[in-house]
């Protein structure tokens, strides 16, 4: 229940600095499956600054929904720096939206490869101006908890942009 309330701390800060900014957000998740919309739409009045959000979880989607190129999940795979840029970038441009965020990884069991064990997880935030920040996160747990603490790291770096601040450090 601990990550719960951090979450939604998370989201209403989240939600103030947009207000305030009179930003809007847009999410492109993978592994997370909604978890950071989820979260987001939690809070009453969420509509007032979330535009929308897309689960992404075929490459054919990616392609199709958020303008990922072919090329990079066949140069650099599903799980990279280069897909959770076009994630983020393509999210925040198909919404109209100030804010972006992609988030691409490996929450298991399954699906480990060479170089990118269970617990890999590519976040990237797409910010006004359309400047990019990206962060490989190596999470441990369960895929609940992996998959939790992506949408928390997701939400931390969310805040950070909207406040001005850069990116949250790792």
């Amino acid at each position: 229940m601990r990550a719960v309330s951090r979450i939604d701390d998370l989201v209403e800060e989240l939600g103030a600095a947009c207000r305030a900014a009179g930003w809007k957000l847009a999410t492109a998740e993978s592994c997370t499956g909604g978890g950071v919309a989820e979260a987001i739409t939690r809070l009453p009045g969420s509509s007032a600054w979330f535009q929308g959000g897309v689960v992404a979880y075929a490459d054919e989607v990616k392609v199709a929904l958020l303008g990922v190129h072919p090329q990079t999940l066949s140069t650099h795979g599903a799980v990279s720096e280069a897909v959770a840029t076009e994630m983020a970038r393509g999210a925040a441009n198909k919404a109209r939206a100030d804010l972006g965020v992609g988030v691409t990884g490996i929450a298991g069991p399954g699906g480990a490869s060479p170089g990118k064990p269970v617990g890999t997880v590519w976040i990237g935030w797409s910010g006004p101006g359309g400047a990019i920040h990206t962060r490989l996160r190596r999470f441990e747990g369960d895929r609940e908890a992996i998959r939790q603490q992506a949408v928390e790291a997701a939400l931390e770096g969310l805040v950070c942009l909207a406040r001005d601040k850069g990116i949250a450090p790792e």
